[in-house]
């Protein structure tokens, strides 16, 4: 049956019920009040209203942008205040040995001497310094984490104790004499360097081969250049006597503080690191993972095992090549807000485009103002977000936040579309939305996949609810119901 046979066999009742239900668009007479009317339901003007306004939208999303920008930048100013008023990030490189020794040139007499030995080229002294790693060193310590506050900001602070113990092996033929001089003198010292020396907690005492030091800072640059100067330590071992093996054992307790990380120079020939702590969320870095990790909820234990083989001594000793862990933060409000916010366009723009389905679907025309307060209150909860995640966890805040703009949006819609039924199938909707969108900000490894779904499934109930729309002439249900008509 043709739309038009369709058209003739309609009795006066159901024209009317079509016009009731919205079914129907009403007959209008007059040229002036035809353009009026077609320019007002023209889906071509809706949808480029619709499109300047998800546009503009973009507007307030931008402004809450820069602010989530600003309070992390605020973040970073307490963490950079903490660290200049406890201590920063900790790197720590050695203990390794060091030995500056001279040697001389006896004197010779000149090319142009006389017979009487006037001419003689006087005693030439040199200076050299060789350094030695130790055999083994073994370090093992446990990192308690502490929170630092700067009003709604926050720190976290690191305390470790731990012990290091090794052993220095130096050869008898260790110091390298060149040809034709001679040996004058030597002084031994174990150089430690700790990159920030204001966490010190203490003085400790060094026990090495069976006697008590105390390290100190350098008097001289007799052992510059080993390793970089800043934070440097020294204990001065004295005289060393050349020309036979020498072992030295160590070990000294060390009670750091820091902020961020920690890591170490895995300088020794053999090297053993072993961490615990209460922290919960590790991040290992730098040129070596752990050989064993335990990550649960009391906290981590880990355990480095590196060899000389796989490091270079001259980048350890550097600091530039080192091993550590983070101990990050397990929920970034920030980056997480800020995440959330560059999905608010396709928040914006999918209940948007609900709206037009529903509209051209119920012949109930929406005003640009009904779609303009719906967009600001999807672009507010943003900001709720970033403002409640900076006194609450941040899963609650985000439920505060979307549970406030749910019902806010649902309450309006009521009125729009004049039941509450349809108002509630749309917050439903708005509130499928808010799940897709945190499993995302939480399953980072996951986000293009997540999305991708959540783009096809808005494409699929779009067409699915529009298959039977007449773009045409704007009669939905025009098929169905002729169909309908056919059947016997």
């Amino acid at each position: 049956m043709s739309n038009h046979e369709y058209e003739s066999r309609k009795t006066p009742e159901q024209r009317e019920y079509l016009r009731e239900n919205a079914l129907e668009a009403p007959t209008i007479t007059g040229g002036i009040e035809k353009f009026v009317y077609g320019v007002r339901n023209s889906q071509t003007l809706k949808f480029f209203e619709v499109l300047i306004l998800t546009l503009l939208l973009m507007i307030p999303l931008s402004l809450i942008q820069g602010k989530i920008s600003e309070r992390e930048y605020h973040q970073a100013e307490v963490i950079r205040e903490i660290s200049n008023t406890a201590a920063s990030a900790q790197t720590i490189v050695g203990p390794v040995l060091a030995i500056r020794y001279r040697t001389k040139t006896s004197g010779k007499p000149a090319s142009n001497a006389d017979t009487f030995g006037r001419g003689v080229y006087p005693e030439n002294i040199e200076s050299h310094l060789a350094y030695f790693p130790a055999r083994s060193q073994t370090v093992r310590g446990r990192v308690d984490v502490e929170r630092r506050y700067r009003g709604i900001y926050q720190a976290r602070l690191l305390r470790m104790d731990a012990g290091i113990e090794g052993v220095f092996e130096i050869g008898a033929d260790a110091l390298t004499i060149p040809n034709g001089e001679e040996f004058v003198d030597a002084r031994a010292a174990v150089l430690f360097k700790v990159s920030d020396l204001r966490g010190l907690d203490s003085d400790p005492e060094v026990l090495i081969d069976g006697k008590l030091y105390r390290f100190h800072t350098p008097n001289d640059n007799s052992f510059e250049g080993v390793m970089n100067d800043e934070g440097r330590l020294e204990i001065d071992l004295g005289r060393w006597e050349p020309g036979k093996a020498h072992g030295i054992p160590f070990s000294f307790p060390l009670k750091l503080a820091g902020t961020g990380y920690v890591s170490f120079a895995p300088t020794a020939e053999n090297n053993i690191i072993e961490l615990t702590s209460n922290w919960k969320h590790p991040s290992f870095n730098g040129r070596f993972l752990p050989r064993k990790r335990t990550i649960g909820e009391k906290g981590f234990s880990a355990q480095w095992e590196v060899s000389q083989l796989a490091r270079n001594l001259k980048s350890t000793l550097g600091g530039t090549e080192t091993l550590g862990v983070s101990f990050i933060e397990p929920v970034n409000i920030y980056l997480q807000a800020e995440r959330a916010v560059k999905y608010g366009v396709l928040f914006i723009a999918l209940t948007f485009a609900a709206f037009f389905i529903c509209e051209i679907l119920r012949r109930r025309p929406m005003h640009f103002m009904q779609y303009l307060l719906v967009g600001l209150s999807l672009a507010i909860f943003f900001l709720l977000l970033i403002a409640l995640s900076e006194h609450l966890p941040f899963a609650l805040a985000y439920l505060a936040g979307a549970a406030g703009c749910i019902g806010l949006i649902v309450f309006y819609l009521s009125g729009a579309f004049g039941a509450w039924r349809p108002a509630l199938g749309f917050g439903g909707g708005i509130a499928c939305l808010y799940g897709m969108l945190y499993t995302t900000l939480q399953l980072e490894d996951v986000t293009l996949l997540t999305g991708s779904l959540l783009l096809f499934a808005s494409l699929a109930a779009a067409m699915f609810s529009t298959r039977h729309f007449d773009w045409y002439q704007r009669k939905a249900f025009v098929v169905r119901a002729s169909a309908s008509e056919e059947q016997p």
